[in-house]
C-alpha cells in the first residue's frame, strides 16, 4: 500500500472560466495521478467538513460568519479575488478538511499528500490572494488541540511569501515558519515568518536547490518538529504567470524529492499540500504538481 493521497470531488466547483485562478486543476490531478498509475484507488482519502470551531482557533467568527453566509463586503470580497458562491464555500472547507485530513494520516504513516491546500495568504480577518480560510494554519491549530503533535515546521515554498500564516504564528514558540519565495513578487508588504529567504527575480534550478539544500537539514534538527507540512506550490516554475523564478520541471521534481527524503530520513512526518501555480496550459501546470506525488512515491 502506497503513502495515503487527500482528495474530494467538492475541490472543483464553478467559477467563470475567464478567471485566472485554475479551478479545474484540483480534479484534473487526482485524474492524472490515478491515470499515470502514480497512486491506486485505495490509496485516496475522503475528507469530511472541519468543525466549525476549528476554523475558529485561527480565524475571527465574524469573519467565518461573513464568509460562510456570503456578507463580505465587496472590498473584503475582492481582496479575496474568488467570485462567492455556496460551491466556494463548500470548496474551501473541504480543502481545510483535507489538509487536517492529511495531517492526521502524515502522523499514522509518515507521510501523506493533500490533492489541494496551501491557503497561506488568509489571516485572522480576512481573505487575500485566492485564500479565504489558511488551511496550515487550521490544521496545525487543530492537530495541537486534539493532542497529535505540539512543535510544528511550516516549510513552505511557495513562490510567493506565506504572509498570512507568518502573520499567524507570528509570536507562538511551537511553530516554526520558514517561506521561501521571490522577494520582489505579491505580496509587496511582507510579513515577518521564523525565516525568510527571499529569493532574486529568474533564481534557475541549481541556485534554488543550493540554497534550500543549505538551510534544510539544518532547520530539523533545530526546530525538531514533530510534524512537518509541506507548501509545495508549482509557481517557482519558468513558465508560471504569477512566478518570476526559473525553475524547470526536473528542478521541481529534485525539490519534491528533497523536501521529502530528507524529512523522512530524519524521521519527521510529513504533510504535504499543492500550493499555488498557474500556467496557460492546465495541462502542463496539473503535471507540474503531480511532480509532489511522484516524488512521495519515490520515497516513500
Amino acid at each position: 500500500m502506497g503513502f495515503p493521497v487527500v482528495y474530494h470531488p467538492d475541490y472543483v466547483t464553478p467559477i467563470p472560466e475567464e478567471h485566472r485562478f485554475p479551478m479545474p486543476k484540483f480534479r484534473l490531478l487526482h485524474g492524472l495521478l490515478l491515470g499515470d498509475g502514480v497512486i491506486q484507488p485505495e490509496q485516496v482519502y475522503q475528507p469530511q467538513l472541519p468543525d466549525r470551531a476549528w476554523l475558529e482557533l485561527v480565524h475571527e467568527p465574524d469573519y467565518v460568519t461573513a464568509y460562510c453566509q456570503g456578507t463580505l463586503t465587496p472590498k473584503a470580497q475582492r481582496r479575496i479575488g474568488l467570485p462567492w458562491s455556496a460551491g466556494v464555500v463548500q470548496r474551501t472547507l473541504t480543502a481545510v478538511g483535507g489538509t487536517i485530513l492529511a495531517a492526521q494520516l502524515a502522523l499514522e504513516h509518515g507521510l501523506a499528500c493533500n490533492t489541494a491546500g496551501g491557503t497561506h495568504h488568509a489571516f485572522p480577518g480576512y481573505g487575500s490572494g485566492f485564500c479565504i480560510l489558511n488551511d496550515l494554519a487550521i490544521a496545525t491549530r487543530t492537530i495541537q488541540q486534539r493532542g497529535l503533535a505540539q512543535r510544528i515546521l511550516i516549510v513552505d515554498l511557495d513562490v510567493h511569501q506565506g504572509d498570512g500564516t507568518a502573520f499567524i504564528f507570528q509570536d507562538d514558540p511551537t511553530v516554526f515558519t520558514f517561506s521561501m519565495h521571490c522577494e520582489v513578487n505579491f505580496p509587496s508588504q511582507k510579513q515577518r515568518s521564523d525565516l525568510d529567504l527571499g529569493l532574486p527575480e529568474g533564481l534557475d534550478d541549481d541556485g534554488y536547490l543550493q540554497i534550500l539544500a543549505h538551510h534544510l537539514e539544518d532547520l530539523l534538527s533545530q526546530v525538531k518538529p514533530d510534524l512537518v507540512f509541506y507548501d509545495a506550490g508549482v509557481d517557482t516554475h519558468v513558465g508560471d504567470r504569477l512566478g518570476k523564478l526559473a525553475m524547470t520541471n526536473t528542478g521541481l521534481y529534485r525539490r519534491e524529492r528533497l523536501v521529502l527524503s530528507t524529512c523522512l530520513a530524519a524521521g519527521y512526518p510529513v504533510a504535504c499540500v499543492i500550493g499555488g501555480g498557474y500556467a496557460k496550459n492546465i495541462h502542463d501546470l496539473v503535471y507540474r504538481h503531480s511532480l509532489l506525488h511522484r516524488a512521495a512515491r519515490d520515497v516513500y
